[in-house]
């Protein structure tokens, strides 16, 4: 069993990739959403602390006798230069670190980290960056999200404890959704590149199979010529009944080979189609096919239930061609003799003709319905596996139908089905007319 598997490969690539792009990103986009998260903590605690020394009265004390030695000193010139210089010391040693309790409160206002600061009896008395200050629920949740950072105002004699609560920044709200964002577009991406890849593989196709088929018409052409002049002659020379009938089969079978080399040659162009009646062109191929059963080595009855009215646009020569292929393919199916059948079902049912060819055969694994239309699949020991290929191009691209397994079980047999459009646009433009007349 041969099976072209080559899209599903790619498939399986594609999506692995994209699972396994996905788990760095999301295991990189965790490790920066942490950094920042210690980061925005260190320097909330920072903050709390810049919080805690500039409320603290002992601070303003120290301010305040600093203030008053130097006021001292300005208005005093007997005072050791030693102890001028602690002060000024002293005094420059307070100013510096007043300075940088105030920068470090002015860059915690422009980090955005969303803060409420809550007292003993669990009121919110300071909020920052949050939208409402008086809202219980966002203590719960900057609860769920951080441990709360504790602040003690006042001195020993008298002291009051705080609680700062802290949410998470925009910049780490906005991570949280980025490998989401990521992953979109990656998939965009590979699902273009993918599209990209599945075209530019249909067009070599279509041109590998145009070029083969034109070029298997050509190579056909010369022998074809040559067999006419070949059974002419044996015409002439043997005269008996025997040999007659011989020159006529081998005309009909080099009629049908003609015929093939003109399916082939037809094979990229436009085709022409023709509104006809679809039973003729059954009958033919499924007489031409139980003809050729005894070569076969089978004992297979063929079926007909045929709508004689039933109506369709087709090219013949090719659409002879894929109902041969399938009758053929339903014969090569069936593997015992026992009540071994074909059938060949044509109907209508409203604008559709459906064209059923059932067979008693072995059937189709259910996985592997979706693979017998592909170029290189195939049973068979020897074969290239193009047959079903080339009648779904037929039936789809070249008719505007659709070839599908309509039924099939393993031991069952297997039914194929056809659908094409009942009705050629000029009748139904000439019926939309006649209804808007009589309107």
């Amino acid at each position: 069993m041969k099976i072209h598997l080559t899209s599903n490969r790619i498939n399986i690539v594609l999506i692995g990739l994209l699972i396994l792009l996905g788990i760095g990103s999301f295991a990189y986009n965790q490790y920066l959403i942490n950094r920042i998260l210690t980061q925005e903590r260190s320097s909330i605690e920072l903050w709390a602390k810049a919080i805690e020394y500039t409320s603290n009265p002992l601070q303003e004390e120290i301010s305040r006798n600093l203030l008053e030695a130097s006021n001292y000193l300005q208005n005093n010139t007997s005072v050791p230069d030693s102890i001028i210089s602690m002060i000024e010391e002293a005094e420059a040693d307070r100013t510096s670190q007043t300075f940088v309790t105030q920068e470090i409160l002015l860059n915690e206002e422009r980090f955005q980290v969303p803060r409420i600061i809550v007292n003993e009896n669990g009121e919110i008395v300071f909020a920052n960056h949050v939208e409402d200050k008086q809202n219980q629920e966002l203590i719960d949740r900057f609860a769920k999200m951080h441990d709360p950072i504790e602040i003690k105002l006042g001195n020993d004699q008298y002291s009051l404890t705080q609680h700062v609560y802290y949410g998470e920044s925009p910049t780490v709200r906005y991570l949280r959704y980025f490998p989401y964002i990521q992953l979109s577009l990656l998939a965009l991406l590979l699902g273009i590149g993918y599209v990209s890849y599945r075209a530019i593989t249909k067009s070599e196709q279509s041109n590998l199979w145009v070029g083969m088929t034109k070029e298997a018409a050509h190579q056909l052409g010369t022998p074809l010529s040559s067999l006419y002049g070949w059974v002419e002659l044996l015409r002439e020379e043997k005269d008996d009944d025997f040999t007659q009938h011989i020159c006529n089969e081998l005309e009909n079978d080099i009629s049908r080979l003609r015929g093939v080399a003109e399916r082939f040659n037809k094979i990229g162009s436009e085709p022409e189609l023709r509104l006809q009646k679809i039973q003729p062109i059954l009958e033919e191929v499924v007489d031409y096919m139980e003809q050729r059963l005894p070569q076969l080595g089978k004992n297979v009855e063929v079926r007909r239930d045929m709508d004689s009215g039933v109506q369709a646009r087709v090219n013949s020569d090719l659409f002879q061609w894929a109902m041969e292929n399938l009758i053929k393919n339903a014969m090569d199916a069936i593997k015992s003799t026992t009540k071994a059948h074909v059938s060949v079902k044509l109907h209508r049912v409203e604008n559709e003709v459906f064209i059923d060819i059932k067979d008693s055969g072995v059937g189709i694994e259910k996985k592997f319905q979706s693979e017998v239309f592909k170029a290189g699949y195939s049973t068979k020991k020897r074969g290239w596996g193009l047959g079903l290929s080339l009648t779904k191009r037929i039936v789809e691209q070249y008719h505007n139908g659709k070839l599908i397994v309509h039924k099939s079980e393993l031991g069952g047999g297997t039914t194929m089905r056809i659908t094409l459009s009942a009705n050629d646009p000029k009748e139904q433009r000439q019926e939309s007319t006649a209804s808007t007349t009589k309107a």
